[in-house]
């Protein structure tokens, strides 16, 4: 018996589709670069006789819905029905990640906060106490290690009481400058009672005159000025200026303060390894030319490399080819016929695969080593302000190295044939 929906949502990079893989035993890619995976995946959790859909959202930093990724986390959470959600968190950066669980908290009901890489933390000095974190945010919350498969099980049953409605969620509201705090509580009052929404979340969204938010809200349910409701507490209260990034620095204040209450770390574990390693990856004297001499390895690699199994490739084809036209002759096949099935079919086939194959077997593999080991992210931040002056962001940096890639193998196509 299915008994709900619960939404799996996580900053990018904290491990969210391998706690996903662990609960649901389906085999997802852990990749996260742009475009990787801008719908959404699902899957079933199972426990005796009943069974909850988890649906695993695109990695996102904030519901703010500069990209696509975030459009879609933001639509979900917003206006799908589900019982409840987990967010999953990194354990050596909680901070960060307790911005996006913070505004996810403002917009679900029922939220779970699942702490993962727990081992990682504990190598690197990093001690989170989940008790204070769950006291501060009023949350259930769990630390696991998913990789080990350490606190799966908890959790699985920690979904479980979520879906059912077992489990006490008291999220402790955010504050917010009392100039805001009016106007926020009138249009929840009134998405609340007309629209079924809960939490203060929508409301920041429409105080903000959030596009995304505003243009799926009026798609629904109309448009907002012609809400009366709505439109009156525009007319009777004077906003703020800088009203977004006054929320935005509440949000962040607010998951500073609870780190400050519930994760410590080591005096003498203070300048971790990690830190040493961006100094010289993401730094201004190394970053960029270490990164230009790795990726220059890896393609001199992909194109060198290939040639050995391509000409094998090659020449196992060709055999196949001369024992294809041995058999049609033999069968008495028409001219026609054989040379469309061996030079316009085969010949082509042949040579396309010998041609593009071991190359995509060299790149890709290689590719998903350096994103394995958390290189990838950096190049993103190396290359994150060029691209910006361009309108772009730095993930886009890992789309034009593959495509890159795709143009090395057609040039090599090209003389092929």
């Amino acid at each position: 018996m299915n008994i709900g929906k619960i939404a799996l949502a996580g900053n990018p990079n904290v491990g969210k589709s391998t706690v996903f893989n662990a609960l649901t035993g389906l085999k997802q890619h852990t990749g996260n670069w742009s475009g990787k995976t801008v719908g959404t995946a699902e899957g079933l959790i199972r426990q005796r006789r009943k069974e909850i859909t988890l649906v695993d959202l695109p990695g996102t930093y904030s519901l703010a819905a500069d990209s696509a990724e975030e459009e879609v986390t933001g639509n979900f959470l917003c206006f799908e029905k589900f019982e409840g959600a987990v967010v999953v968190c990194d354990a050596c950066c909680l901070e960060r990640n307790l911005i996006f669980a913070l505004q996810v908290a403002q917009l679900v009901p029922r939220v779970l906060l699942c702490v993962n890489m727990f081992d990682d933390a504990k190598k690197k000095g990093i001690e989170i106490d989940i008790d204070a974190l769950s006291k501060e945010t009023g949350l259930p919350a769990i630390g696991i290690s998913a990789a080990n498969f350490d606190g799966i099980d908890r959790l699985r049953d920690m979904i479980f009481e979520l879906a059912e409605g077992k489990t006490d969620c008291n999220f402790v509201p955010l504050r917010y400058p009392k100039d805001l705090e009016k106007p926020l509580l009138e249009i929840s009052s009134v998405l609340k009672e007309n629209f079924g929404f809960s939490g203060v979340f929508p409301a920041l969204k429409i105080l903000e005159n959030e596009s995304w938010f505003v243009s799926e809200f009026e798609k629904r349910f109309g448009k907002i000025s012609a809400i009366e409701a709505l439109s009156t507490v525009f007319e009777k209260d004077s906003l703020p200026e800088n009203i977004s990034d006054r929320i935005s620095a509440c949000t962040v204040l607010r998951a500073e303060e609870i780190c400050l209450s519930a994760v410590s770390f080591s005096a003498e574990k203070a300048r971790l390894k990690d830190d040493r390693i961006d100094s010289v990856l993401t730094g201004k004297l190394f970053g960029i030319p270490v990164m230009l001499m790795l990726f220059g390895f890896i393609f001199w690699l992909t194109v060198s490399g290939a040639n050995y199994p391509s000409e094998m490739l090659s020449i196992l084809f060709e055999k196949v080819g001369i024992f294809l036209e041995k058999l049609l002759s033999g069968i008495g096949c028409p001219m026609v016929l054989k040379s469309l099935l061996l030079d316009g079919i085969w010949n082509v086939l042949s040579w396309v695969v010998a041609v593009m194959l071991p190359p995509m077997a060299i790149f890709f593999p290689l590719f998903t080593i350096l994103e394995d080991i958390g290189y990838l992210p950096r190049v993103a931040f190396n290359l994150d302000r060029g691209f910006k002056a361009a309108g772009a962001c730095g993930k886009q940096a890992l789309t034009m190295w593959s495509v890159y890639n795709a143009d090395f193998t057609h040039i090599l196509l090209r003389r092929c044939f």
